[in-house]
C-alpha cells in the first residue's frame, strides 16, 4: 500500500467512532467466568430446562466461531486491556463454521463494564484482499465501519494479529434480552492468516477442563437465573480471548516487526 511507505512511529490519534448519527450505539452489560467442566455440565443441564437455543445452533447446539484479529502498530489493542484501561476497542473479520456464507467485519467497543458491537458484512473477495494487505477499497465502502477501519490501517498500521477459534453453546431468554453463552476448546494460530483454511493449524489455549460462561444481557437478569449463575459456578473474570492467546503464544513484542 502507499501508505505505508514513510510511516512514521508517531502514534496517531484513532479514528472517529460511531459517527452513525441515526445508529446511535446500543452498549450490554457482559459478565465472564472461567468455570470448569463439572459446573458447566450442571448448569448447562439446568439452562436447558428454562432456556432456549439461539436458533442459529445446528445439531447438537453447539457452533465453530473463527475470528482474525487486527492490532496496530503499538498492539494498542491488547496493551489496553493488559493495562486496564477503561474505554476500549478492537477490530476483527468473523466467520462461523468455516462457512462463507455469513462474514462480517466487527468493532467491538468496551467502556467500562459495558460492551457494544458493530459490523458491516464483507465479500469473501474482500476478505480475501485484506488479508493480502490491500485495503485502499475500503475507503469507498458504503458502510461507516470499514470507512472507519479504512483510517485505523493506513494511520496506525493495523494488521492482521491471530486467528482465534472456539467452540460455543448457547442460550437465550428474551425477557432482559439475555444470552448466556459456554465457549469451549479455545485455539489460536499465527501460522497464516486465511480464515477460509478448514484445516488451519492451531493449539488449545486452555486448560481442557476449563470454560468460559459469557453472560450478556441489556435490560436486567431475571430473579431465578440470577440465583442459578456467577456466584455458584465461579468468580467473574476480566477475561479477553485475544488477550489469552497472545499471551499463550507469546506473539506480541515490544517493537513488533512487519
Amino acid at each position: 500500500m502507499t501508505a505505508e511507505r514513510g510511516f512514521s512511529s508517531a502514534k496517531p490519534g484513532r479514528a472517529p467512532l460511531n459517527i452513525h448519527k441515526n445508529k446511535p450505539l446500543s452498549f450490554r452489560h457482559e459478565n465472564k467466568y472461567l468455570i470448569d467442566a463439572s459446573n458447566a455440565e450442571i448448569l448447562r443441564s439446568r439452562l436447558a430446562t428454562l432456556l432456549r437455543r439461539d436458533e442459529h445452533t445446528g445439531e447438537g447446539g453447539i457452533y465453530k466461531i473463527r475470528s482474525l484479529y487486527f492490532d496496530d502498530y503499538w498492539n494498542s489493542a491488547y496493551e489496553e486491556k493488559f493495562m486496564g484501561v477503561s474505554k476500549r476497542f478492537k477490530y476483527r473479520i468473523r466467520v462461523y463454521n468455516d462457512s462463507d456464507d455469513i462474514i462480517r467485519l466487527e468493532r467491538k467497543l468496551k467502556r467500562e463494564a459495558y460492551i457494544a458491537k458493530q459490523s458491516a458484512p464483507l465479500t469473501r473477495d474482500e476478505t480475501e484482499r485484506l488479508m493480502d494487505g490491500d485495503y485502499d477499497f475500503l475507503r469507498d465502502s458504503p458502510h461507516i465501519l470499514c470507512k472507519e477501519f479504512y483510517y485505523e490501517c493506513v494511520t496506525r498500521y493495523m494488521r492482521p494479529r491471530v486467528i482465534v477459534d472456539y467452540d460455543r453453546e448457547p442460550f437465550v431468554y428474551e425477557a432482559g434480552d439475555v444470552r448466556i453463552t459456554f465457549d469451549m476448546n479455545l485455539r489460536a494460530s499465527t501460522l497464516r492468516y486465511d480464515i477460509f483454511d478448514e484445516n488451519l493449524p492451531s493449539i488449545h489455549v486452555m486448560d481442557p477442563g476449563h470454560i468460559i460462561l459469557e453472560v450478556k444481557f441489556t435490560e436486567f437478569i431475571p430473579g431465578f437465573l440470577r440465583e442459578m449463575l456467577p456466584h455458584r459456578v465461579g468468580s467473574m473474570e476480566s477475561l479477553s480471548k485475544y488477550t489469552m492467546v497472545c499471551d499463550r503464544l507469546a506473539h506480541l513484542s515490544v517493537n513488533p516487526s512487519y
